[in-house]
């Protein structure tokens, strides 16, 4: 995937790796570029997908919103027997995660790979 445009603001890439959705996001996430995310996330939750793995590597800034619509996400996913996980948090975005707490919520992974060599997380 390209990073985004000096237009765009914020890309979701979406690839699967054997059972799990990896969600490959870049730039910057909050309320103007949330839409994306909520709607990639709503789609695979629709369609059946139990885990989903969000790399944030490519993500420079992430506010309230993108954290409830990951926390809306992973309601609904609870309820089908799902989790969402984290991988690749920088340390601007870990530190949000942190102050609200979220990263206690979340499993949260050094990187894509380490998340994929793990057994589910609940």
């Amino acid at each position: 995937m390209a990073p985004p445009a000096d237009g765009d603001r914020f890309a979701v890439d979406v690839r699967s790796e054997d059972d799990v959705l990896v969600f490959t996001l870049t730039g910057e996430l909050d309320h103007d570029t949330a839409e994306p995310l909520r709607a990639a996330l709503t789609a695979a939750v629709d369609g059946g997908a139990r885990r989903l793995l969000v790399d944030f590597s490519g993500v420079r800034f992430c506010d309230s919103t993108g954290l409830n619509v990951l926390l809306h996400s992973r309601l609904s996913l609870r309820e089908e027997g799902g989790s969402i996980e984290l991988a690749g948090l920088r340390p601007p975005v870990a530190r949000m995660f942190r102050i609200t707490g979220a990263d206690g919520i979340f499993a949260v992974h050094p990187d894509v790979a380490h998340a994929l060599a793990e057994p589910r997380h609940a």
